[in-house]
């Protein structure tokens, strides 16, 4: 009997879906559902069961895993339906969340409202006792302040606690009795600790990481509980895995007790997609949704890892993999300023009502109206049919603009697209030109339904003359839960430099963390055959305000003398990687160290998208296209992308379709599908 393996990414207009049954490979779109997005969850699995001509339930009794790319936590935390947290805090020190770390983003900026802190002032309760910098008990605690805490946190109401003590991370005694006496006299209430949850010395970030995660312990629990018993009662078995926002997948049971990993998990797993469909060392890899524009880079085959993600106005608190978003998708609003200027996005028309095109009763003009609008669409045959568009309702949506510009219709069509173009430009060039990358010397891989509309356009005007559209592209971070590992990591704070190291405390800490993250892989099942170990650090020269991370590996996970000098050097490496400078002389101080758990042996066995053996693509006719060069309608050919041959090439001005994507062709680009069918595109 054969083992489907399955991974579904939730999208605010689509949830995709990517089957592997180790011959075949089978990318399924289904619109979301929110806010029950289970719902969207169990409609892709039909179409899916039915995509491999079987019932749902015969289905999920083959299926071996399910992993999930989730968005509940995340629009919880933008759309403010969180759960309202009472954060218990050291006395004196009540505005760690007001305060953040001083305004070091738009600092000029006269016309900025302070942000008002993740949990206010009246919900935040001071506690008495202090533990200093290297875990001496200055003051006990005093317990009658917790229990006040308590009472008050019942009036408020409150849904969860944070607890956030000045250096936990030193000695967390102080903080687990905290946690104690919530628990006794309020059980069912959740709590979460932040030397537990996030062990860094930063203030800032360790709490507010542990407000975020405790403001999520309504919410992300309540929905994989039910999405799992919808799962189950279908009739799966098998392994349900969520992905997480370091690029990998936890347990169910994992993501239900810090939630937090599961914020701005579904697009990290584009970047991981991208690692295994090119061999490239450099990659910039973006994905159009409906919704965003998400975009992330990879160097030498590193993903690149970030403790400055943003998530309203406060950032996470926790590393996770750097993918930025901007409100740039198919579903983008396109709309007339005040001043007479056009804007697209960020104001998205979702899932419901979508596009006008959709005919759902949408009337604001969007990317995919426009889109259509221009040819780029069949309006008969979005994905593959089962979609019919209204060319006629994108027409009079797109018509409003118009009007507004003095425009054409065709006019104000291209207009949208070409701003919409323009936003994702300046996202790319935000992750590679603003970080010290030339965007030119990247190669680019395109991910996202609606994405291989524009990437000819985009990539012309970055330069960039190489860039591939998966065959997977409509599903590219679905793709990504395919071929991911299982992650977690475990973090400690020991301060110590190189020049006055604490070699025994250090391997103490290490061997901590190592022990911790064996047990992690246990708890998910993980053979001791297919664990793996990796090791980080977070280290600054002296009289320097901010950390940078490097990796290392320390030989049967202890650290010798000798190899004090090889992690300074691996800053110093970093450091000039990032800044172009190093001091070779210069103090280092180490303040942080990471294990991560890796699961090596859960990447699915792939099929393919592509049919057997050379030859051409078939023609599909041809369709009317508005060509900005031009700006004129011209007759192009049209191509069957379904399932293309190993070496078919297709030269623009041209188009090609699939059931999922349609890819522009500009003059002087070329296109040739690759053994996994893949298109690899060149400019001439």
């Amino acid at each position: 009997m054969s083992q489907y393996q399955v991974s579904i990414d939730i999208g605010g207009t689509f949830t995709d879906c990517v089957v592997s049954d180790g011959a075949r490979l089978a990318v399924i779109k289904a619109p979301s559902t929110p806010p029950a997005f289970e719902r969207g969850f169990m409609d892709a699995l039909g179409l899916a069961a039915r995509a491999f001509d079987c019932e749902l339930a015969d289905f999920l009794a083959r299926t071996a895993r399910i992993v999930h790319g989730t968005t509940v936590a995340t629009n919880a935390l933008v759309e403010g339906r969180a759960g309202a947290v009472g954060l218990i805090c050291t006395a004196g020190h009540p505005d760690v969340l007001t305060l953040r770390e001083a305004p070091r983003k738009r600092a000029f900026d006269w016309r900025l409202d302070y942000p008002r802190p993740f949990v206010p002032r009246n919900r935040t309760v001071e506690v008495r006792g202090r533990i200093d910098a290297r875990g001496n008990e200055i003051a006990p605690l005093a317990e009658d302040d917790v229990r006040a805490a308590v009472d008050h946190f019942r009036r408020c109401p409150v849904d969860a606690v944070a607890v956030g003590l000045l250096w936990s991370v030193a000695e967390p005694a102080h903080e687990r009795r905290v946690g104690e006496i919530v628990r006794e006299l309020w059980p069912e209430v959740p709590v979460t600790l932040s030397h537990a949850l996030n062990p860094i010395p930063r203030e800032y970030r360790r709490t507010v990481a542990t407000a975020i995660d405790a403001s999520l312990h309504g919410i992300v629990p309540a929905y994989l509980g039910r999405l799992e018993g919808a799962v189950r009662e279908a009739g799966f078995e098998g392994s349900l895995l969520v992905a997480n926002c370091q690029g990998g997948m936890m347990t169910v049971d994992e993501i239900a007790a810090r939630p937090i990993h599961a914020v701005m998990s579904g697009p990290t797993l584009a970047p991981v997609a991208a690692l295994e469909l090119s061999d490239e060392p450099d990659i910039v890899v973006i994905d159009m949704g409906g919704t965003t524009f998400d975009v992330s880079a990879i160097r030498a085959r590193a993903l690149i890892r970030t403790t400055e993600a943003p998530i309203g106005d406060d950032l996470l608190g926790l590393p996770k993999i750097d993918v930025r978003s901007v409100g740039a998708g198919g579903g983008s609003i396109a709309w007339v300023d005040a001043g007479g200027l056009l804007r697209v996005g960020p104001v998205s028309a979702g899932a419901d009502p979508g596009p006008a095109a959709y005919g759902r009763g949408g009337t604001r003009p969007t990317v995919t109206d426009a889109n259509l609008v221009l040819g780029l669409l069949d309006a008969d045959y979005f994905l593959g049919g089962r979609l019919p568009l209204d060319a006629d309702a994108a027409h009079r949506a797109v018509a409003t603009v118009a009007e507004a510009l003095g425009l054409e219709v065709a006019e104000a069509a291209y207009a949208i697209h070409v701003t919409s173009n323009e936003n994702m430009i300046a996202a790319i060039e935000d992750i590679t030109v603003n970080e010290g990358i030339d965007p030119r010397e990247s190669f680019l891989v395109a991910g996202g339904g609606a994405t291989a509309c524009h990437i000819g356009e985009m990539a012309q005007a970055l330069g960039i003359a190489r860039f591939m559209v998966p065959g997977v592209a409509a599903g590219l971070s679905a793709f990504g839960g395919l071929v991911t590992d299982i992650r977690g990591e475990e973090t400690a704070t020991l301060h110590t430099s190189n020049r006055h190291f604490a070699l025994d405390a250090v391997n103490r800490a290490l061997a901590e963390l190592h022990g911790r993250a064996r047990r992690f892989l246990a708890r998910a099942g993980v053979p001791e055959a297919e664990r793996a170990y990796e090791y980080a650090f977070q280290a600054r020269y002296k009289y320097q305000s901010w950390e940078i991370e490097a990796p290392f590996a320390p030989a049967e996970g202890a650290l010798r003398a000798d190899d004090v000098p090889v992690l300074a050097d691996a800053f110093h490496a970093m450091h000039e990687r990032i800044h172009t400078i190093r001091e070779d002389e210069g103090e280092v101080e180490f303040t942080t160290w990471t294990v991560r758990a890796v699961g090596t042996g859960n990447a699915a066995a792939l099929g393919t998208t592509q049919a057997q053996g050379a030859g051409r693509l078939p023609a599909r006719g041809t369709r009317r296209v508005w060509l900005g060069e031009a700006r004129a309608f011209r007759d192009l050919p049209v191509h069957d992308g379904n399932a293309p041959p190993p070496g078919a090439e297709v030269a623009g001005p041209a188009l090609i379709d699939s059931d999922t994507t349609t890819i522009l062709l500009l003059a002087g680009q070329r296109a040739r599908a690759d053994a996994q069918g893949n298109f690899h595109v060149a400019s001439a």
